[in-house]
């Protein structure tokens, strides 16, 4: 038996950028409004720099985060996603744990 451990719902997108490109995601990403300070159950967001740029959002649990995916506050937040298209390889890969 583990004690003192919380369940929580981890949303995990992982970016593949163009080389030269990481400094605009991350300047992207910290000046957005993402539109989740309102969201009930939203724990926290991250940006993590690594071999590629990955985004996790915390969160109590999946069905939060499913229902904040069908949201109105959702849809705004990633109405210009596809202005950036120069900067990214591709789609995200989307892992949820």
């Amino acid at each position: 038996m583990v004690l003192g451990v919380n369940k929580m719902f981890i949303a995990m997108n992982r970016f593949k950028i163009k080389r030269g490109k990481e400094s605009n995601f991350e300047k992207i990403w910290n000046e957005r409004d993402t539109y989740l300070e309102n969201i009930p159950d939203f724990k926290q967001f991250n940006l993590i720099r690594g071999k590629v740029e990955e985004t996790f959002s915390l969160w109590d649990n999946k069905k939060d985060f499913e229902n904040w995916t069908k949201s109105k506050a959702f849809r705004i937040a990633h109405k210009s996603v596809g202005g950036h298209s120069d900067i990214y390889l591709g789609h995200p890969v989307f892992e949820g744990f």
